[in-house]
């Protein structure tokens, strides 16, 4: 691969530098940012996203039509490292735009995308997943959330669980089952809900954290005009295939694992060790040398999949690696950090004593979602064992 840029990529990176250093918000403290109540995070992230929306930097790889800039990947691969590099505050939309707005460019009518994705990239209408329940969690095939037709309509009852951002959300992608006299992987079907329709009820579930971003969603006799059907009937297995593929792209793209270690590494600077600062124990330096050495082997992983993406390919196994092998190490900073804090590490948010507000602890915690959300570290190792490895099936 060939890491230099041409003189006109050039001129993108610096064209997105410079907007972002006068556009950035003057109060965005990345330190501080995941300690302010979510309702006041959520609310800045939505009116960040349209800030960049309205100067072009939202969903810059989607089509002009619909609201992007026609990016082509490798001003895409740009636009990832220069976010980053200014510490840019995170979209509110982010499942839409990682999840439901692929999805609906890829299986979408064409009236469906020119009614959703500029809303989706402007953050005036906020998506959720209706994926995952009680009793179909990794094994998704299993759901059992049922779609009658009749007439015009689906009318769908059942309880989808675990389900992000769903108490603020305007639309659901939702996957249920139109045939159920069908094998486990055939007659599913995708429908564009809207949440405000009669009969979905959303109760928050409070996480290990005290945050409350996932949701029960419950259904009940709630009209779905036909219309809002994504994808084929009885072939939403293709569809979910689909949005799952973009979340581990997604998700294993967005993994904040060097800023973790970033972060670690100062924190362990402060820290002291026998009177001496942290860094200069020979152990504690072993072990963040692993860390820098695990955080490249996912950078480099990742230039491989866009090596892949340059060459035409959809994205493949590399989202799946590094969404596994990311969350993990992410778990791992986090655990190590609240080793070196010995007792201090009990002290959470709002204690004058807790080192960094209660960062790592809360981190601690926080980081047990990404070992499950997006499928979890078992399903994903099944899936390369079983598609990269060729193992056989257990």
């Amino acid at each position: 691969m060939d890491f230099n840029f041409t003189p006109e990529e050039e001129a993108f990176r610096q064209e997105l530098r410079t907007w972002l250093q006068s556009n950035l918000p003057k109060s965005y403290d990345p330190q501080e940012f995941d300690r302010i109540d979510a309702e006041t995070r959520f609310e800045f992230q939505r009116a960040w996203q349209k800030k960049a929306y309205d100067a072009g930097w939202v969903g810059i790889h989607w089509p002009k039509e619909y609201g992007g800039r026609s990016a082509n990947l490798m001003e895409m691969f740009i636009y990832n490292q220069e976010m980053y590099r200014a510490h840019a505050p995170r979209f509110a939309n982010i499942l839409g735009l990682i999840m439901s707005g692929p999805t609906v460019f890829h299986w979408g009518t064409e009236e469906q995308k020119l009614r959703y994705l500029p809303k989706i990239l402007s953050g005036e209408e906020i998506w959720c997943e209706g994926l995952s329940e009680p009793n179909a969690g990794s094994d998704l095939a299993s759901m059992q959330t049922r779609a009658e037709e009749d007439g015009d309509h689906f009318v769908v009852n059942g309880q989808k669980v675990w389900t992000s951002y769903a108490h603020c959300a305007d639309f659901i992608q939702l996957f249920v089952r139109t045939d159920p006299n069908a094998p486990k992987h055939r007659g599913i079907t995708c429908l564009i809900v809207d949440m405000k329709t009669p009969g979905v009820t959303v109760r928050p579930l409070v996480q290990i954290t005290g945050d409350a971003e996932f949701n029960e969603v419950f259904f009940e006799d709630v009209r779905v005009p036909k219309a809002n059907m994504l994808g084929p009937l009885h072939e939403g297995w293709k569809v979910l295939v689909t949005t799952l593929m973009h979340e581990r792209a997604g998700i294993g793209s967005e993994l904040p694992v060097h800023r973790q270690l970033a972060e670690l590494v100062r924190m362990a600077k402060a820290l002291e060790i026998d009177g001496k600062p942290a860094t200069e124990d020979p152990a504690v330096r072993q072990k963040l040398a692993q860390f820098a050495i695990e955080s490249k082997a996912i950078t480099y992983n990742m230039f491989r999949g866009f090596s892949k993406r340059l060459k035409g390919t959809p994205p493949g196994p590399e989202g799946s690696i590094n969404k596994v092998f990311g969350s993990e190490l992410n778990g791992r900073i986090a655990m190590f950090a609240t080793e070196l804090l010995g007792p201090y590490a009990q002290l959470t948010q709002g204690s004058s004593y807790a080192v960094d507000n209660g960062r790592w602890p809360r981190a601690a915690l926080w980081i047990r979602l990404l070992t499950i959300g997006g499928g979890t570290s078992e399903i994903q190792r099944g899936i390369l064992g079983d598609r990269m490895l060729g193992l056989p099936k257990g």
